[in-house]
């Protein structure tokens, strides 16, 4: 379990690179974006299986339910972020959706053989807390009915995101190798979208372009194979408040890389989300 969390732990990591990386492949709009990067990340699945000698064949057979979950668990969650950004302010937007590590706590209770400590659940609040900190810093930030659609879309890609997350638990006989054709079907999904919806656009420089095989390769490729192992086999509470630290993270990239200023509230968040993971350990260690 120890080091299938390790390996969920280092999918947090790759999404903390998700900001840079999407900032760099400006003016690729979203569903186009998605569409490539999954595409990328579904073959680069692909072709590992080819070569370990495993066969997509069998993958092809799964139950319908699975197909659904992981697609609309990958589709889902972006179409729906993606939208909500669309209709109401990025900050409010954002921040309502990153209750999906709350979320996966909180569900996690209702899986078989999980106890939900009341550690767990203080420590994931104070880490949203701390990540609270981080999205609307330096932002005049308010709930506005004007933007309720918005803020509706944001809530339900929190839903989706930790509904996929718990269900892939109670999948753990489906192969992580199913994630590339979940990918690849999202990829599809995705390329839909964009010509019903979107302007084909094309980075303007070498760094865009860069970016964009980076993100298909990381965080919207490796990282989704990581997190099903994780999810699947690893301790699913600590990862839900260690989830906390991906915002953390990606804003200290930013600032470290020139995208960001650095503000007085991110040691404050850090610290926040630094007590709220030692709280999940600390409850981990108290049920075992």
């Amino acid at each position: 379990m120890k080091t299938a969390t390790i390996t969920g732990f280092i999918a947090i990591l790759l999404w903390s690179l998700l900001a840079l990386l999407t900032v760099g492949s400006r003016p690729i709009p979203p569903f186009q974006l998605n569409a490539i990067c999954f595409g990328i990340g579904g073959i680069i699945g692909v072709v590992w299986m080819m070569a370990k000698g495993k066969k997509t064949a069998p993958l092809m057979r799964l139950p319908l339910k699975y197909w659904f979950l992981g697609i609309g668990g990958l589709f889902g969650y972006h179409a729906l972020y993606f939208s909500a950004l669309r209709l109401a302010p990025a900050a409010e937007a954002s921040l309502i959706a990153y209750l999906w590590p709350l979320l996966i706590v909180l569900f996690s209770g209702l899986l078989p053989n999980e106890q939900l400590r009341f550690g767990h659940l203080i420590g994931a609040l104070i880490a949203f807390a701390g990540a609270g900190l981080i999205v609307i810093s330096g932002n005049a930030t308010s709930l506005e009915w004007s933007y309720l659609a918005g803020y509706i879309l944001a809530l339900l890609a929190a839903f989706t995101w930790s509904g996929y997350s718990v269900l892939s638990r109670l999948a753990g006989n489906v192969p992580t190798q199913a994630v590339a054709l979940f990918c690849l079907g999202t990829s599809v999904l995705s390329l839909l979208a964009h010509l019903s919806f979107e302007t084909t656009q094309w980075p303007s420089s070498q760094f865009g372009w860069i970016s964009v095989l980076a993100l298909g390769a990381g965080p919207v490729g490796l990282a989704f194979y990581l997190w099903d192992v994780g999810v699947k086999k690893g301790n699913i509470q600590l990862l839900g408040v260690a989830s906390y630290a991906a915002p953390l993270f990606s804003t200290i990239i930013l600032v470290a890389t020139g995208y960001a200023k650095a503000h007085s509230s991110l040691l404050i968040a850090s610290i926040l989300i630094t007590i709220g993971a030692l709280l999940a350990a600390h409850a981990n260690k108290s049920r075992r």
